[in-house]
């Protein structure tokens, strides 16, 4: 693929994005969402991160592994836990106890 060809693709993609969000952010003062739809939105983030990161931790390599090996299921279970742990300001303490017991893992198991 040439750099032409990549530079069409990407404006392409950026105005097709752009042009979805701007048409449901201009209209979107006309109307009012009902109050059952605006209570679940609110675990739409939660729910796209959980897909996410879950097949990422599960899968690292394309194939399951559920063992102390991975070093990605260890440092989840210990974000989460800290996530629960700790209040919702401090993110901090959740992202560097992962990111701590996935070095340790990766590095000196």
């Amino acid at each position: 693929m040439s750099i032409v060809d990549q530079i069409i693709l990407i404006t392409g993609m950026a105005a097709v994005t752009f042009s979805i969000r701007y048409i449901l952010l201009a209209f979107s003062s006309r109307f009012a969402l009902p109050q059952k739809v605006e209570k679940a939105l609110k675990y739409v983030p939660p729910a796209v991160l959980t897909a996410i990161i879950v097949p990422a931790v599960l899968t690292p390599g394309g194939n399951w592994d559920i063992s102390l090996n991975n070093a990605y299921l260890p440092a989840a279970v210990i974000a989460v836990i800290a996530g629960f742990l700790f209040p919702k300001k401090v993110l901090l303490a959740s992202i560097s106890s992962g990111l701590l017991v996935f070095a340790f893992v990766r590095f000196f198991l």
